[in-house]
């Protein structure tokens, strides 16, 4: 990645991602790992405990969680159950604390911003026009494609590629440390939160600015201008 600099390469646009960064739903996803966990016959677990071992892939994470490998058609069971239980529990789920005022602010100062998450795009394109947050985004985009490595790097390559967006002058806020991943292989920088579903410290271990907020995270991409 080349160096950024003030002249051509000063962040202008914002890559938002949004369970566990915009949207404060923990409590909906601790309740979903703990119907998963009901089903399996795993006592359920306390949210300092998932934080410290959620990661992507989420097979061998959920593999570790349980203390077995799954047979055929188990990890379908899995999802089934975590979406059912976690949609159930979304109506009780907040904006994070000072969204949407963030995304108003960025845009104020003539800077674009984008949104892309690992939910699934069905699912996430309408929860978006419910929240009232679509106009902020110039493209909002979900999960339409498996990959190997189950990582958010090659949706951010595609949702960059579609943009016409140079990496090098692209910010990527998220939660979890697939995000410093996918933005290190697009070639853009990431600040990321530690208001989701990762401890501070394995957030800390990627080597990106960690910090408690969206506005402490658009802050610092302000720093990095």
């Amino acid at each position: 990645m080349a160096e950024m600099t003030s002249e051509n390469h000063d962040p202008h646009h914002i890559v938002w991602d949004w369970n566990g960064t915009l949207l404060d739903d923990n409590h909906a996803n601790l309740a979903a790992v703990n119907a998963v966990c009901a089903s399996f016959g795993r006592e359920p677990v306390e949210m300092d405990h998932w934080r410290s071992i959620f990661r992507r892939p989420l097979i061998p994470c959920y593999e570790e969680l349980l203390g077995r490998t799954f047979a055929e058609g188990e990890w379908e069971r899995v999802e089934k159950l975590y979406d059912e239980s976690y949609v159930s529990h979304l109506p009780t789920c907040e904006l994070a604390q000072g969204v949407p005022d963030v995304l108003h602010a960025w845009a104020g100062e003539g800077r674009t911003q984008s949104l892309l998450s690992m939910a699934t795009h069905e699912h996430l394109v309408p929860l978006i026009a419910e929240r009232g947050l679509t106009s902020h985004f110039t493209r909002v985009d979900g999960r339409k494609f498996a990959t190997v490595k189950d990582s958010k790097a090659e949706h951010l390559i595609d949702h960059l590629r579609r943009q016409d967006l140079d990496p090098s002058r692209v910010v990527l806020i998220g939660d979890i440390d697939d995000d410093a991943r996918a933005a290190r292989e697009a070639g853009a920088r990431t600040v990321l939160v530690a208001s989701g579903l990762m401890a501070r410290e394995r957030l800390e271990a990627t080597g990106a600015p960690v910090v408690d907020s969206p506005a402490e995270a658009v802050a610092a991409v302000r720093s990095l201008s």
